[in-house]
């Protein structure tokens, strides 16, 4: 059976972490070129290699935690066939002999007659072999998770030119060139919300961006493509106000397995948030206490410049999640069905807005409009599907005109 998109695995095994990187090649027509190729340590023509034709399975977990409320590392396992033993990293007939490691860099993309998209871009964390009894081929799961990992593993205890009153995008940039994540490798919107200077602590570099990121009630991912994206809260509001794609069981896009929820899980009604050298700010909501009983969320050391800054974080955190309502966390979409468009899919990313209809036996319906913000990816040579992690918005606003988002009395005016 023929795949709707094309799948292509490489594997990279040049040093660093930008994607693609190639060191500079005297005499070579492609990597030596003056004022466009970089000195490098590799020596190898082209370390890249397409693994697609041995390539058995894939499976990439990418997006926003529902029950931690934060975006984590997205991870995949890569399962490739290895007749010759070229993943044995003793196998001196290998190509590949003594440049195998843990960390170098893997990418699977999908590509139509139209669009190209990048599903995961990360970074080698295992290799795990295995030789089946009475089966003369074996393979490796190579494993894999994207540069959340390589930010955990980085500890920092001061940030360069992480100085007051520094915006919280320029804080996150200063943590990547501490950590010397490529400047490629990044799309950073300006931050509304300003800074205190660095605190100095012991942390993990992860830990101080995602500070950063709950100082702006904004968002701090790694995209598909292996870029860094650091989203604006004016952003994440103004996504509200785009058109959503439809999914439903007739007109629109087919989906099964819905996952419903109904339940406190996501509730908060109480938010005590303090900055470093300021004082706790608690924003309570009676009314949801009182028919919900006390649901907290308790954050300290945050690096937001006054404590005004983080009362407002505190209202909106609170106006946002002080109710529950039915939930639909996650559909399932089968991309070998004719009625599913492909390069529609493909291109969804986080804060996507998807209006889901579903038809009850009784015939009435439940409609939901809520933002694609996490995806599983199952790939083999003879199917393609994926389970879309869906939720409400993370931060409410007022939209005008909009539909879901401009009711008087319902929608949130953000700040």
């Amino acid at each position: 059976m023929t795949l709707p998109a094309q799948i292509a695995v490489s594997f990279d095994y040049s040093n660093g972490a930008t994607f693609g990187f190639q060191g500079f090649v005297i005499g070579d027509a492609k990597y030596g070129i003056l004022g466009t190729n970089t000195l490098g340590t590799s020596t190898l023509t082209d370390p890249v290699i397409d693994l697609t034709p041995n390539v058995y399975h894939v499976k990439i977990t990418r997006g926003r935690n529902i029950q931690r409320d934060t975006y984590e590392a997205g991870t995949a396992t890569v399962r490739v066939l290895d007749p010759l033993s070229y993943f044995n990293p003793q196998n001196v007939t290998s190509p590949y002999y003594g440049y195998l490691a843990p960390l170098r860099k893997i990418r699977v993309s999908a590509t139509t007659a139209t669009t190209q998209k990048y599903l995961f871009s990360g970074y080698i964390t295992d290799y795990k072999y295995t030789y089946p009894v009475n089966q003369e081929t074996g393979y490796v799961d190579i494993v894999c998770s994207d540069a959340f990992r390589l930010f955990q593993m980085a500890n920092i205890t001061t940030v360069t030119g992480a100085v007051a009153s520094q915006t919280t995008s320029a804080r996150i940039t200063s943590i990547l060139d501490q950590v010397s994540f490529p400047s490629s490798l990044r799309t950073i919107a300006t931050g509304s919300n300003t800074c205190i200077a660095d605190p100095g602590t012991a942390r993990t570099s992860l830990a101080a961006l995602k500070n950063a990121e709950f100082s702006e009630t904004g968002a701090f991912y790694m995209d598909g493509s292996g870029t860094a994206v650091f989203k604006n809260r004016t952003q994440v509001l103004a996504s509200l106000a785009t058109a959503p794609v439809e999914f439903n069981q007739s007109a629109g896009i087919p989906y099964a397995n819905l996952v419903f929820a109904f339940d406190d899980k996501l509730i908060i009604n109480q938010a005590n948030l303090a900055r470093t050298g300021g004082s706790t700010q608690t924003v309570i909501n009676q009314t949801s206490i009182d028919k919900y009983f006390p649901h907290s969320i308790t954050q300290t050391d945050l690096v937001a410049e006054t404590d005004t800054i983080v009362n407002n974080i505190a209202r909106e955190y609170v106006a946002t999640r002080q109710e529950t309502v039915i939930r639909i966390d996650q559909m399932k979409i089968n991309l070998l069905n004719t009625s599913v468009p492909i390069d529609t899919i493909l291109g969804l990313d986080y804060f996507s807005n998807l209006l889901i209809t579903n038809n009850q036996p009784d015939g009435s319906t439940i409609v939901k409009n809520l933002q694609y913000q996490g995806i599983e990816w199952d790939i083999t040579t003879q199917t393609m599907t994926c389970n879309i992690t869906t939720l409400e918005p993370i931060a409410d606003g007022f939209v005008v005109g909009s539909s879901y988002y401009g009711i008087l009395g319902t929608n949130t005016l953000a700040y």
